[in-house]
């Protein structure tokens, strides 16, 4: 029995101890493009190992419905008043289990079933749990979606506040996983007042950069703010509910337990515990300005080489590539990216088709490689690259790979991780 307690991975599970190993070299030798993606600190990876995960608990700190919980009520009230002082308000959840938990919980807080929700389109940079089709979200509820000027690639304000005014949503949203530039919150607000609706901004994608100081908080003018702890914010995958008014937790906290979820994962909980107290260090803010610094480097040598932008560059951590007219798809510039080290996504650009296999956009982000290191040389380096394999693509050749994949073999040399 004390092999149990005391055996690793590699002596009790070879195949996914290999796996894990694999991953682990696989993260150190490439550079993580992803937008939705990032790099967690030794002290998260502590709290995530952490044998803490061995307990179970149900409600809230102070209330729980399990014995021996003193610990972890001490972890999740530090955790607590952790995001009211980095976000600046006066109630925050951080038992959701993710970002689209987070909203699914506002959902059960503010709606009913058939209930009017207007949001970003999905092709639009909008995200699937604001109301699209396939998801829960779109079955449940009678959503309209609002989109950009196709000459400019911007949310299109005049069109919210008409969809909204005539439409009478009970839920505006605002926010979502592809739209690189800033979002008017002080719009959107008197949108939502003029049509009677709750306004809900989901910041999954900036919340490091708010917390941060980098970006315009929507904590102002927003009635509920829904976020991720991962992507800028760099810590473990998980979600937070923000509100300024302490008078939502009469109906948020309910929605998450009992409503929507059962045992917290007391593990997650220490882990965005310990990032959000790095997020309330000076360091922190030099990472985020940073990290726009940085995309704004990437999107001008984007630009220099001819590629086109959506929207004309970023406010954010994300730039979003439109291949439009090159005869090249998303895919296959995401996978002559692989070949070269560099890991991204392809992804939908405004109007473009509704199949993923013919999708014309890639979504670029440098959170991850700025909390490696990478500053604006290396970001230079990088835009060339990408740029060059966008153009090998379109000619059909990809006769720089090798010299590429050195390169970027060598940045990764320069800014090692979890050595």
């Amino acid at each position: 029995m004390s092999d149990y307690f005391s055996a690793g991975i590699d002596a009790t599970d070879p195949l996914i101890g290999d796996a894990l190993t694999r991953e682990l070299h696989r993260q150190q030798s490439q550079i993580e493009l992803i937008a939705s993606e990032n790099i967690v600190s030794r002290a998260v990876l502590d709290a995530l190992g952490h044998p803490i995960t061995n307990k179970t608990l149900e409600g809230y700190p102070g209330h729980r419905f399990h014995g021996g919980g003193e610990f972890v009520d001490r972890i999740e009230q530090a955790a607590i008043d952790r995001a009211k002082q980095l976000f600046a308000c006066d109630y925050a959840n951080l038992q959701p289990h993710s970002g689209s938990q987070a909203n699914q919980a506002v959902f059960f807080a503010t709606l009913s079933p058939g209930d009017r929700i207007v949001s970003l389109n999905l092709a639009a940079g909008g995200h699937l749990s604001h109301g699209a089709g396939p998801n829960q979200s779109g079955r449940w509820f009678d959503v309209r979606h609002y989109g950009v000027d196709r000459d400019t690639g911007l949310i299109d304000y005049d069109e919210v506040a008409h969809i909204a005014a005539e439409f009478r949503p009970a839920l505006l949203i605002a926010g979502g996983s592809a739209y690189p530039r800033a979002i008017d919150f002080e719009r959107m607000r008197h949108i939502a007042d003029a049509s009677g609706a709750l306004l809900l901004v989901d910041m999954a994608h900036i919340a490091g950069l708010v917390a941060g100081g980098a970006h315009a908080s929507p904590l102002p003018q927003a009635d509920i703010v829904t976020c991720t702890t991962t992507k800028t914010l760099r810590g473990p995958r998980g979600g937070l509910i923000l509100a300024r008014d302490p008078a939502w937790a009469e109906k948020l906290q309910p929605a998450i337990f009992p409503g929507i979820q059962g045992s917290l994962h007391s593990q997650i909980i220490a882990a965005k515990a310990v990032c959000l107290g790095e997020a309330l260090h000076d360091a922190f803010g030099l990472y985020a300005r940073q990290v726009v610094a940085n995309a704004r480097v990437l999107a001008r040598v984007l630009i220099d080489h001819g590629i086109t932008l959506v929207s004309g560059g970023t406010d954010t951590h994300m730039v979003l590539l439109d291949f439009t007219g090159l005869g090249v798809s998303g895919q296959q510039v995401q996978d002559s990216l692989a070949r070269v080290n560099i890991t991204s996504n392809k992804n939908p650009v405004p109007f473009d088709s509704s199949k993923p296999s013919e999708w014309v956009g890639l979504r670029l982000g440098v959170a991850a490689a700025t909390t490696r290191g990478l500053g604006e040389a290396e970001f230079e380096l990088l835009g060339e690259i990408i740029a060059q394999a966008v153009h090998d693509c379109a000619g059909g050749t990809e006769y720089r790979a090798k010299q590429n994949r050195d390169r970027v073999l060598s940045l990764c040399e320069q800014f090692p991780i979890y050595g």
